[in-house]
């Protein structure tokens, strides 16, 4: 789970992602620019007493005469009070632009961020891309969301029951990290999306009963390792390119510039499936040798395939889902027995 912490961590700090409750609305901002405001003239004095009482210590040492402390407190206290009236004309001039504009206005934002939001109906956080800059547009068809799933991996064998399969089912583990767009098939009606995008699946299958995988020219098999395993894991990286159809209820929200349909508190059921390749391929073991722990990180094919395409879906309500998909291709090529890679588990949908 730590090379999981690490992906999610490196993608957090790749984006600059800032983490926010909720956005504020302009109620919301106007009383924190008054805030601002009040605070000035407090700050401004504070540096004027700073700065007078630094002359004080130059009269004091003789570095300079009455006359020209006098003169430079003179000046300072001009330029704080400049400062003041410059500052707070600035605190004014905001304040009268959000009052003047309907809520979910957002002035001085001329550039995008990218941040985290809180979800207020279903409390769930939302990864959101804002151009504050850019008026908002009426009808937004296509959106796009981080996609995170997580849960159980295991295979199906031709010819035995799932219950016996070779692997351990606690003890093997998926996890999914993409990005995908959500586009309204129809323009009166938000009841079919299709949704699509790019992810990187992480797949491992922990062997059981002592076993490890072995690969053998073209054939990779389950051995019996000499040692005490602790642990025999082959992990399968692979790049797809999922599509689902999308469909379910939704709300729609007007507001005075712009609409939107939501599917906050609504199910919604998305089939479909995935195509893509291979990225990597690695066995990790923990054995014990002669009572000593031993690791070994072995790299190589083991005759996976590398071209992936499979069947997949979810049931969610709100951002989460029941998520499973199924691989069409083998496991392992050239094989006597087909394995197929199955996996079950939570989808979070950050849109």
């Amino acid at each position: 789970m730590r090379s999981i912490t690490h992906y999610i961590l490196v993608i957090v700090l790749f984006l600059g992602v800032q983490l926010s409750a909720q956005e504020e609305n302009n109620t919301e901002r106007i009383a924190g620019l008054k805030e601002q405001r009040e605070k000035i003239t407090t700050q401004e004095r504070a540096y004027l007493k700073t700065e007078v009482e630094a002359i004080n210590i130059r009269l004091a040492e003789g570095e300079i005469s009455k006359e020209k402390a006098d003169k430079l407190k003179r000046e300072v206290a001009e330029k704080r009070a400049k400062n003041i009236e410059n500052r707070t004309a600035i605190i004014d001039n905001k304040i009268a632009l959000l009052e003047r504009n309907n809520e979910g206005y957002k002035p001085n934002d001329d550039k995008s961020s990218i941040y985290f939001e809180l979800d207020e109906e279903n409390y769930f956080p939302k990864l959101k891309i804002s151009n504050s800059g850019k008026p908002v547009k009426y009808d937004r068809r296509t959106t796009s969301a981080l996609v995170v799933a997580i849960g159980f991996n295991n295979a199906i064998i031709d010819g035995e029951k799932f219950d016996d399969t070779p692997y351990k089912i606690g003890g093997s583990h998926f996890f999914e990290l993409g990005w995908a767009w959500k586009t309204r098939v129809f323009k009166e009606s938000n009841f079919l999306r299709i949704k699509y995008g790019v992810s990187f699946q992480f797949n491992g299958l922990k062997a059981d009963d002592n076993m490890y995988f072995v690969q053998n020219g073209d054939v990779t098999s389950l051995e019996l390792h000499p040692f005490d395993v602790k642990k025999a894991k082959l992990n399968v990286t692979n790049m797809v390119f999922p599509v689902h159809f999308e469909f379910g209820p939704s709300s729609k929200k007007e507001y005075a510039t712009h609409f939107r349909y939501s599917t906050n508190r609504q199910f919604k059921v998305g089939l479909g499936g995935y195509v893509g390749f291979k990225t990597g391929v690695y066995q990790k073991l923990k054995f014990k040798e002669n009572g000593e722990k031993q690791k070994e990180k072995n790299k190589n094919s083991f005759n996976t395939s590398n071209s992936i395409y499979g069947l997949s879906g979810y049931l969610a309500w709100g951002h989460t889902a029941l998520y499973v998909k199924y691989d069409l291709n083998t496991v392992f090529k050239n094989q006597a027995v087909d394995q197929h890679n199955i996996s079950l588990g939570l989808r979070f949908d950050m849109d």
